[in-house]
């Protein structure tokens, strides 16, 4: 159930003391992105995917429905039509079931969830989408003024995915050293 949103200063001033945290990282910056985004937006549904190219995978890296979407589930890159606007780092935005089904496999169980819309919105770093934030609500939510409010998640995307980035390429950097 969706709960109250916070205002846009708490969401920020939380995003900012989750990039200060030195312990369950990037997890906890990737909570703070969704304070984020019920301020901005209010979700029900709300993922975190990144790309690993190398692998030819998309990894879940958060999700506020850990039950029905676990972290670390994965699956193929496909080369379709979602992946090349995603490519284009333009907002993919379905707002019925319909919509999603066209793309999304998983649609009867996004719909189970109470969710019939969906952005995904394209995190793009270093010259390559990195991965996508993932918002879904009920039908037709996504308006054109919450598609504009929607990008205020980007750059305080940006910065939870450069974190996560970091995290996963510097095998000596720990919790206890963060501190340091």
């Amino acid at each position: 159930m969706q709960q109250s949103a916070p205002t846009s200063k708490a969401a920020t001033d939380a995003m900012t003391a989750a990039l200060s945290e030195t312990k369950d990282q990037p997890g906890v910056t990737f909570r703070a992105l969704e304070t984020v985004a019920q301020a901005v937006l209010g979700v029900r549904l709300f993922t975190i995917m990144e790309l690993d190219r190398e692998r030819g995978f998309a990894r879940r890296s958060y999700s506020n429905m850990d039950d029905a979407y676990p972290v670390s589930g994965e699956k193929p890159i496909e080369p379709n039509g979602w992946l090349d606007q995603i490519e284009r780092q333009e907002m993919f935005v379905a707002n019925s079931i319909d919509d999603i089904a066209h793309v999304f496999g998983d649609h009867a169980l996004i719909q189970s969830l109470g969710c019939e819309s969906c952005i995904n919105i394209p995190i793009h770093i270093f010259g390559q989408v990195r991965g996508t934030i993932n918002c879904l609500n009920t039908a037709g939510y996504f308006t054109p003024a919450r598609l504009q409010a929607a990008q205020a998640l980007i750059a305080p995307g940006k910065a939870a995915f450069l974190l996560s980035h970091f995290l996963r390429h510097e095998p000596s950097v720990t919790a206890s050293n963060l501190s340091s």
